[in-house]
């Protein structure tokens, strides 16, 4: 199958499909090297000849936070947080979005379209925007923080709500771009979305000082990052550019776990879910896309999946706010509330180094943030009444 074909599905097994490289290609870029900053520093190891004008706002290059708090805690030997949330939109979407919007251009698309949470439409509008493209964004109706829905506003996206949950309008829009080729779809089913995604793991890799940690965890919902997480590293790996590959911990909430209730089964398809329920709107999704290949994925890696409660995320979240000053919406909290979980059950040794993804900013669902305990008290404009409060 060409790059040319306008395709998102295997014809045979009806997986979303995946741009593959065969190994003399991968040496020779890898021989290219790495030029620049954020996604477009790893061209090389992008399906580009390199001539096609690129639709970018500046996205990746997130820092790595090193954890000065919660490591102890954990008795890790080093922890630090990925913070996608400090992509242009606030949220690792836009990895992949640059790619998939740099391909929409170059095949002279006119109109783009995704189903979404929230973080896939912010995302999709905004660089639609700055390819001068219309965007239509497919959502479920009632069940999308406003966060994120003011940003696909504010970018001028038509907005169609669907009666129904992400899986209802994912399916919905998917038939409508298999009967009109006039609209590309901009979903993780789209493989140039992975391939910017995957660079989160080459990131990785050079801020450690061209080093893998022991084990990276990240959430998964509709699955397509942790595939392109580990497509990265195993290209990574393939032209020696790393000398080892880590673990990956898949985390799943656990109302809506279809992949994780697989991997603990032992089984290699999925159940899905019909009503998937979780206050992590990003991964509340019940028929995962790319399961299939997050399943190999931590079977590959070695790796491990867990579920996590609503209350378990949100503690994560009080944490990551209250002791490192790293605010995030739920579901990038869930990273943290399923290493600490695997850390109980000793699938991950105490000592080990690990980074957790943190997929998206707080302010991608401030609403969540009310959940979080605090303290507030009215005093009048007085300094002494300032002081009796705070016990000074």
């Amino acid at each position: 199958m060409s790059l040319k074909d306008r395709v998102y599905f295997c014809p045979s097994c009806k997986d979303p499909l995946t741009i593959v490289y065969d190994d003399r290609e991968l040496k020779e870029r890898a021989e290219v090297g790495f030029h620049g900053k954020g996604v477009w520093r790893y061209a090389s190891f992008l399906p580009f000849k390199g001539d096609e004008e690129k639709i970018s706002l500046n996205e990746g290059d997130t820092p790595l936070h090193v954890s000065v708090n919660i490591f102890r805690e954990l008795k890790l030997s080093f922890l630090a947080f990925k913070n996608e949330g400090l992509n242009p939109t606030a949220s690792f979407k836009d990895r992949g979005m640059t790619v998939a919007t740099t391909r929409a251009k170059q095949i002279g698309s006119k109109v783009v379209a995704c189903a979404s949470t929230g973080n896939t439409a912010a995302s999709c509008a905004a660089y639609a925007s700055r390819a001068n493209m219309l965007c239509a964004v497919v959502v479920p109706e009632g069940q999308i923080a406003f966060g994120k829905l003011a940003q696909s506003i504010a970018h001028g996206a038509k907005i169609i709500k669907v009666k129904g949950n992400f899986d209802d309008a994912l399916e919905t829009l998917l038939k409508l771009c298999e009967e009109n080729e006039k609209i590309y779809l901009m979903n993780s089913v789209n493989p140039f979305r992975l391939e910017g995604q995957k660079t989160v793991g080459f990131e990785i890799w050079e801020q450690m000082g061209r080093k893998m940690p022991d084990w990276i965890s990240i959430p998964v919902g509709n699955a397509g990052n942790i595939t392109a997480l580990w497509k990265g590293i195993k290209e990574l790996k393939g032209t020696k550019l790393a000398d080892k590959v880590p673990r990956l911990l898949g985390v799943q909430a656990e109302g809506a776990s279809p992949i994780a209730d697989a991997f603990h089964k032992g089984l290699d398809v999925i159940r899905p879910i019909e009503s998937p329920t979780t206050i992590a709107t990003a991964i509340r999704i019940g028929k995962p896309a790319s399961w299939r290949r997050a399943l190999k994925a931590v079977r590959e890696s070695r790796g491990y999946m867990v579920k996590v409660s609503d209350e378990e995320i949100v503690e994560a979240q009080k944490v990551l706010a209250r002791k490192e000053g790293i605010f995030v919406e739920p579901a990038s909290a869930s990273s943290l509330a399923g290493l600490k979980k695997a850390l109980d059950l000793g699938v991950i040794e105490k000592g080990s180094s690990v980074v957790a993804i943190l997929t998206g900013h707080g302010l991608k669902d401030p609403e969540a943030a009310q959940r979080l305990s605090y303290e507030e008290v009215s005093v009048k404009p007085d300094p002494p009444e300032l002081a009796k409060v705070l016990r000074i």
